[in-house]
């Protein structure tokens, strides 16, 4: 016996939400959902919905049971809080000075950004895209807004040249309204994503890294830029260190709470244990281990200069981001014959899919291949 499904997807209709009926053609399943009590047909959404209560749901899982699977994988988010981020201060955005007319994140939106305790970066990006979204559409209240909207949005900024990267931010921000913030999880299940561009990352020679290190102005500068190459750390992982981080014995920093909320352990270079023994000695930081003025947590942009300066004086052409040690340390152990899974556990990638890309960069592939010209 063929099995039958059922799948349950979110839907607003008249301002209301409803719960959608979505099944291929059966004659059992359409007399069994024309049963449910209140049951409607949209012509909008090509499917019958009822309204979205928990009573209503009850009954749709009473009335299939044994007779049709219901997947409701549309319907519920699996979406867990984040535990690990410290808490960020929403604040900011509540007490901002607002130009006239112009439109701000509802207070719901914050609310659930911060419960939520997502990383400040994310938040920043979330509240911009979706404040773009909310006045694009100033004269209509969002809870009217469906998929076409959206997409017609999606377009504007297509056409405005903006990057695949922000088209994604913005479809994550305004899905995060309507899935989370309205507890409506897939709603927009058909919106269209762009492609995703694949850009190989820019990667240094050793003997140019060496140089950098060489030409920074004092030892604690060249204790952070060895640490972005020697441990592939990323900049904000750098500034979250503490002194406790630092494991001598066992040759390894322990980075915490790293992006997606996961510890890792990475490498630590005995050149660099030397320089960095010698720097808290110097230094004698309290909380992290590279602060600012004060005791406060080192700033992200004075490790851009730190780098950008000590390319220069090391006379690099190229433009130098702390994020390209990063793609250097990956591509020479790939080339040194370490193991990709290594990479991916040193790196913190959730997937080999994401550390693969450095196998576009590492030359020593090519290195075995002889150029025809020479042949």
């Amino acid at each position: 016996m063929e099995k039958k499904y059922l799948t349950l997807k979110h839907l607003m209709i008249d301002q209301q939400k409803c719960i959608g009926l979505h099944f291929y053609t059966d004659k059992v399943i359409l007399a069994m959902v024309k049963e449910l009590p209140g049951v409607r047909w949209s012509e909008e959404f090509n499917m019958h919905y009822v309204k979205n209560t928990s009573g209503n749901l009850d009954a749709i899982y009473k009335q299939f049971r044994g007779v049709a699977w219901v997947n409701s994988n549309y319907f519920f988010s699996n979406s867990s809080f984040s535990r690990n981020n410290p808490p960020i201060d929403v604040n900011a955005y509540r007490n901002r000075d607002i130009k006239p007319g112009v439109l701000t994140c509802p207070e719901s939106y914050l609310r659930k950004l911060e419960l939520k305790r997502y990383a400040n970066n994310t938040v920043k990006t979330y509240v911009c895209c979706f404040e773009a979204f909310l006045n694009h559409y100033r004269d209509r209240k969002l809870e009217e807004l469906d998929e076409p909207d959206i997409r017609a949005y999606l377009q504007k900024l297509v056409q405005e040249k903006f990057s695949n990267s922000y088209l994604n931010q913005a479809i994550n921000a305004i899905k995060f309204y309507y899935e989370v913030v309205l507890e409506m999880p897939n709603r927009f299940y058909a919106i269209e994503r762009p492609r995703k561009e694949t850009k190989l990352p820019q990667v240094l020679a050793k003997e140019e890294i060496l140089a950098i290190i060489s030409n920074t102005n004092n030892l604690k500068h060249r204790c952070i830029v060895s640490l972005l190459y020697s441990a592939g750390l990323r900049r904000n992982e750098v500034l979250d260190l503490k002194p406790e981080d630092i494991d001598g014995k066992r040759m390894v920093i322990c980075v915490r709470s790293a992006k997606g909320n996961k510890d890792r352990y990475t490498l630590l270079s005995h050149t660099l244990l030397k320089d960095l023994r010698n720097y808290y000695i110097q230094w004698r930081p309290k909380t992290y281990l590279f602060e600012g003025p004060g005791g406060a947590r080192y700033s992200p942009e004075s490790i851009t200069q730190i780098v950008k300066k000590a390319s220069r004086k090391a006379k690099i052409k190229k433009r130098v981001t702390p994020h390209m040690l990063r793609h250097s340390f990956a591509t020479h152990l790939l080339e040194a014959g370490t193991d990709l899974r290594y990479i991916q556990v040193l790196l913190g990638h959730s997937s080999t899919k994401t550390t693969e890309i450095y196998t576009h960069v590492a030359t020593n592939v090519y290195f075995q291949i002889k150029n025809p010209l020479d042949l």
